[in-house]
């Protein structure tokens, strides 16, 4: 059997919350022995809802099953002195620490970068925070809409006759925790030629910002503002109504307007009034209510298919959770995995980011119960006795 990816590593995640944590579920999937250290009481993706069946146990958390399948766990008090020292003991055997304290903290603990290298001159260490190590906002708490709206992102979405608007979801976090596994990946690859480990510092907030391709080069290059799209005209190209949904449609991908005009069966589109795009916003409610009209009768899975298939247009549909959990495209892919968990018992969640042919992410255990691999980590990986734990237990230090 070809061997995982990382199988090689060992990662410590002492992050909490959503990117950190997602950061170091994806090294746990390709492989890498990642033991998740968590305070006494727990981290505080373990009080994020929602809940299996809406009990706000520490145990029923569905954020906290997804964000750290694959990984062991242990509690550790890093306030404490025995802790910092139980600490440092684990990373001078490990090769990446992943944190999302604010900057700082862990220098007061003596458990930050600069610290912890002189003890294993080979860690790396992956910060990912609200808006990076340094810098004036450096201190600043953070959140998915804080990011939104300082990344930028957020001027540009929505319509000019309303407030900007923010996506749904915690996409900034997840694109941040993707980015850490990233750089993290780059990191350890470099390490295997000049033996150094470094100290890997991702900001959220420029992660998203990133992300906007065009939006400031427009304002570097020319002063130009992207801005929200402007209400009126046609809903064409936008988030369109049909039987039982929403899709949307647009020009290009290789379909002529006559192509168009024939999928939603409407000759009168071929009207001259509706033959280029000025037209077609300048008699909008015409153009509109002649689409509507044509797609009330028809579901959005079929209109998808057709489009696709048959007349090869841009297409596509709003999917809601139970279509994505019913999608062929995901099922075909094993985007999917079954997860049995403890606590939870068998749900199926989303897993595979990314197919890699020979080695490819693996589910090998849930997400663990606050503190399930103590002894295991702590005697066989320090070599403590059980007498160790039960005074280190006694000292409200694990």
């Amino acid at each position: 059997m070809t061997p995982a990816a990382l199988d090689d590593l060992r990662v410590l995640d002492i992050s909490h919350g959503i990117a950190g944590p997602f950061c170091a579920k994806i090294l746990a999937d390709f492989g890498a022995d990642v033991i998740k250290v968590e305070p006494p009481g727990g981290e505080a993706g373990r009080t994020m809802g929602p809940f299996f069946h809406d009990d706000p146990h520490r145990e029923n958390s569905l954020f906290f099953l997804l964000l750290n399948l694959n990984k062991r766990g242990v509690t550790l008090n890093l306030e404490t002195r025995a802790g910092q020292r139980v600490f440092k003991e684990l990373a001078r055997e490990a090769d990446v620490v992943v944190e999302s304290f604010r900057p700082g903290y862990l220098q007061s603990l003596g458990l930050d970068y600069e610290s912890l290298e002189k003890i294993n001159p080979k860690i790396v260490m992956t910060s990912i925070t609200p808006f990076g190590q340094y810098g004036p906002y450096s201190g600043f708490k953070g959140e998915e809409i804080v990011a939104y709206a300082t990344s930028g992102i957020m001027s540009i979405s929505g319509t000019t006759d309303r407030q900007p608007l923010k996506h749904g979801g915690f996409q900034a976090q997840y694109e941040a925790g993707m980015n850490g596994a990233l750089s993290t990946g780059f990191t350890l690859l470099l390490r295997d030629f000049n033996d150094a480990g470094q100290h890997v510092d991702v900001s959220v907030q420029e992660v998203v910002n990133s992300s906007l391709v065009t939006n400031q080069p427009f304002y570097s290059w020319i002063g130009a503002v992207q801005g929200r799209r402007r209400p009126g005209g046609t809903m064409f190209g936008d988030i369109m109504p049909c039987q039982d949904g929403y899709f949307i449609a647009q020009t290009g991908g290789g379909a002529v307007w006559d192509d168009i005009a024939d999928f939603f069966g409407v000759e009168a589109m071929k009207d001259e009034r509706f033959s280029n795009n000025d037209q077609r916003i300048v008699n909008g409610v015409e153009f509109d209510r002649m689409v509507l009209e044509a797609v009330k009768g028809r579901t959005m899975h079929e209109l998808f298919k057709t489009a696709s298939e048959e007349y090869r247009m841009l297409f596509g549909i709003v999917q809601t959770p139970k279509d994505l959990a019913d999608c062929p495209q995901l099922a075909t892919r094993d985007f999917y995995q079954e997860v049995d968990h403890p606590v939870i018992g068998r749900i199926k969640v989303p897993f595979r980011l990314f197919n890699m042919g020979e080695t490819p992410p693996k589910y090998r255990m849930p997400a663990p119960l606050l503190g399930q691999h103590n002894a295991e980590v702590y005697t066989k990986v320090l070599g403590y006795t059980r007498e160790d734990l039960v005074k280190l237990r006694e000292m409200n230090v694990i």
